[in-house]
């Protein structure tokens, strides 16, 4: 069975329903109950939504003895939630902003992580896998987006040691980086953001349906492959040259 956080729209909406269509049951998580409950609908399969704040440690135990107390085991966790911040100096930006955007990006993906592990390595039969998104910022920042560059940096630092320590406890983790896929974090884009050039243009997006697709790929491999980092973006966007 697998876990999606930020299950209820975009990319872990997608990704919910692809992998439920392949035969996996779901548990799908995020802050909008109303949008888990849709999703959870639309499910071929068991699913179950369970509302949680990845940030918060108590509610991440919670989602994690809900999903076990359903199914009994979490074969695969996909750490999907995350946020933005409105593109501006970094002098300029809020503490605030900045604190909210690691406590959810890399504080969240790091608690579901640890309770993944904890229920994987005492589970019989032991072992699983984890699939971070790191976004393709993970590579190469966007202009005046500190916040969310360090956090998806990070995830990649966090991605190589979890597969370092998961290896002796069948606990397999990689990271898709994510460019340009449609949702709600991405509209702008269609109108247009800014560019390293001071420009602001409008940028091509992609169906988050061929993301769902990658990530359904991922999670099937055999426990002894992995793919450690994938790109998958919107071959028009302005990625490769940026700045």
């Amino acid at each position: 069975m697998a876990v999606i956080t930020g299950g209820g729209t975009g990319v872990g909406k997608a990704c919910a329903l692809a992998l439920s269509e392949a035969g996996w049951k779901v548990v799908i998580c995020g802050r909008r109950p109303e949008l888990l409950d849709e999703a959870a609908a639309l499910c071929a399969g068991e699913a179950l939504a369970v509302t949680a704040d990845v940030s918060q440690p108590e509610q991440v135990d919670a989602l994690f003895a809900a999903t076990t107390d359903q199914f009994g085991r979490v074969d695969l966790l996909f750490n999907n939630a995350g946020m933005g911040t409105r593109p501006m100096p970094v002098d300029e930006l809020p503490i605030d902003d900045w604190m909210a955007t690691v406590a959810v990006n890399l504080t969240g993906s790091w608690l579901c992580a640890r309770a993944a592990f904890a229920q994987m390595k005492r589970q019989r039969p032991s072992g699983g896998r984890i699939i971070n998104n790191g976004s393709v910022s993970a590579q190469t920042p966007r202009p005046y987006s500190s916040p969310y560059t360090a956090t998806k940096h990070a995830i990649t630092g966090l991605t190589k040691a979890l597969s370092l320590e998961g290896r002796s406890h069948g606990i397999t983790v990689g990271q898709i980086d994510i460019g340009n896929a449609e949702s709600p974090l991405t509209q702008a884009m269609a109108t247009g953001v800014p560019q390293p050039d001071g420009s602001v243009r409008a940028e091509p997006l992609m169906d988050a349906d061929d993301v769902a697709r990658a990530v359904v790929y991922m999670a099937e491999l055999p426990a002894d492959t992995n793919v450690l980092t994938m790109t998958v973006m919107a071959n028009g966007m302005p990625l490769v040259g940026r700045g």
